[in-house]
């Protein structure tokens, strides 16, 4: 069993910036990649940003050049640094761990980009 525990979501003014953590615990081993997905009211999850267990990064367009995907392996957590934030990156922040088994995902800290 693999428990993944997001945090660092708030309210932010445009332009700003956040930094949500992914903290996982439990059996976590043969991980193939980390992910985040966001999720905005009314629409589909989709995908933000990965990280492969060799380190290589991947980015969706809408936020290539502002957010910033990085992990902690002595601290079993995982990073996504937002900047310059848009009121259309307002949604629900999960991250995934892809593994051999299940794919785990956390419940999801809130993201809120208003004035």
């Amino acid at each position: 069993q693999v428990q993944l525990v997001e945090s660092g979501g708030g309210l932010v003014q445009p332009g700003g910036s956040l930094r949500l953590s992914c903290a996982a615990s439990g059996s976590i081993r043969s991980i193939h990649y980390m992910a985040w997905y966001r999720q905005a009211p009314g629409k589909q999850r989709e995908w933000v940003a990965t990280i492969t267990s060799g380190g290589a990064t991947d980015y969706a367009n809408s936020v290539k050049e502002r957010f910033t995907i990085s992990r902690d392996n002595a601290r079993n957590t995982l990073y996504l640094q937002m900047s310059s934030l848009k009121p259309e990156d307002t949604a629900v922040y999960y991250c995934k761990m892809a593994r051999v088994g299940p794919d785990a995902w956390g419940q999801g800290t809130e993201v809120t980009v208003s004035s």
